[in-house]
């Protein structure tokens, strides 16, 4: 569906600019006028080939290095270097290829007089909303090198809380998956091993023993559809996590699960509430600003409220009252800190410190992680050593003493 850049007015005189989709024009202007405003501009987005096309689709940029990208334009600027000057010598000192071409291309964009904004837009998997709508407004307010900064600190922090989840996670699926190679290992070539010695005594076994040894006889008998079928299994798992419904159900499993669902819980209201402050806290509408905060949260129904309460809140009603509604998604502190937020009128001041309290919980709660799945972990193990040794060791030593 064709996508439009528009410009459009209220009745109050409040403006309102962005992209939308529609199938045409006349769709496009009518969805704005039932939203209340009438459109000042309309320009339908072409999509434009670049000589470098396939490294901004193909380079992968991480969080670390458009932070340091954003905190050294941003002294350079402040320093008194020409924007175009300042991109050409970041350009220069970049290792990675792709990044270095499209900083090289935005600099030459900027030299022919196209705003920053406008340039970096042409790489949305590289500048994402957020990143230009605070370039955008640190133009138009003329506090770029500002923006840069209060963008780096973001990205700053958004990187932290990932590294501290993601290492916190390591050694959980470091220690489950050699559990589930060793098991496999197991049936397919020591159990076989076993039965052979139970077969030479003709020995009657209990009925764990059996269903145990019928699994490893099938294992090794069928060890290529064993390993299809597992390789099968995590891609159906996979793909299913794609679709619409999957993606439901699994970030739903994610937010109920114990010890997972507090850390799901407080990463996207964490980084809800930062990138909302620094938006906020930028000049971007605070109707604009759920809209962008929405594209950024990982979990669909965090994701989704925040859309939502960019719609509701562009009617008239108050953030607060919107997300009352959704209290299981939310904690109800967030809740409450907003509704104080919108009386006093120091609502992004409010969701930078309560953006603070969430990371330090998330530091504390990932700190303490081991110590809790530590335990799941090792009656996890026990029980599979239990199982095997009720199913394999004791008939062995049943046998021996028969002997």
């Amino acid at each position: 569906m064709p996508k439009f850049n528009y410009s459009a007015k209220n009745s109050e005189g409040q403006i309102r600019k962005g992209e939308m989709e529609a199938s045409d024009k006349k769709e496009a202007i009518e969805s704005l006028r039932k939203d209340g405003f009438w459109v000042t501009s309309l320009e339908m987005v072409k999509k434009k080939k670049t000589k470098i096309s396939f490294f901004s689709g193909s380079a992968r940029v991480s969080l670390k290095t458009k932070m340091i990208f954003s905190r050294h334009l941003g002294v350079m600027v402040s320093s008194g270097l020409s924007l175009s000057r300042a991109l050409a010598i970041l350009g220069g000192q970049e290792k990675n290829k792709g990044f270095k071409k499209v900083i090289f291309d935005i600099a030459e964009e900027v030299k022919k007089g196209v705003g920053l904004a406008d340039a970096m837009k042409k790489y949305p998997k590289i500048f994402n909303d957020v990143f230009v709508s605070m370039i955008g407004v640190g133009e138009v307010g003329g506090n770029l090198e500002e923006i840069l900064r209060l963008l780096s600190d973001q990205m700053e922090k958004d990187h932290k809380l990932i590294s501290k989840v993601k290492g916190a996670l390591i050694y959980p699926a470091v220690i489950v998956s050699l559990m589930i190679v060793i098991g496999i290992l197991m049936m397919t070539f020591v159990i076989p091993k076993i039965t052979k010695i139970f077969e030479e005594f003709d020995a009657k076994l209990p009925i764990a023993t059996r269903i145990v040894l019928g699994i490893s006889d099938f294992m090794s008998a069928h060890a290529i559809l064993t390993v299809g079928s597992l390789i099968g299994a995590v891609l159906l798992v996979v793909a299913f996590y794609k679709t619409s419904p999957g993606m439901k159900l699994f970030h739903k499993f994610f937010i109920k699960v114990p010890a997972i669902g507090s850390i799901v819980t407080q990463v996207n209201s964490a980084r809800f509430l930062r990138i909302l402050s620094s938006l906020l806290q930028s000049g971007v509408s605070l109707v604009e600003a759920l809209r962008i905060t929405s594209d950024t949260l990982g979990n669909y129904y965090f994701k989704t409220v925040a859309m939502n309460a960019s719609e509701d809140v562009q009617k008239g009603i108050n953030l607060s009252e919107v997300l009352k509604k959704q209290e299981n998604v939310f904690p109800y502190l967030v809740i409450q800190m907003i509704e104080v937020g919108e009386e006093t009128g120091k609502t992004p001041e409010i969701l930078l410190e309560l953006a603070v309290f969430y990371e330090e919980e998330v530091t504390q709660v990932t700190q303490n992680l081991s110590s809790v799945i530590e335990p799941i972990l090792m009656i996890v193990i026990g029980g599979a050593v239990g199982v095997f040794a009720v199913a394999i060791i004791q008939p062995i030593y049943s046998l021996m003493d028969t002997i």
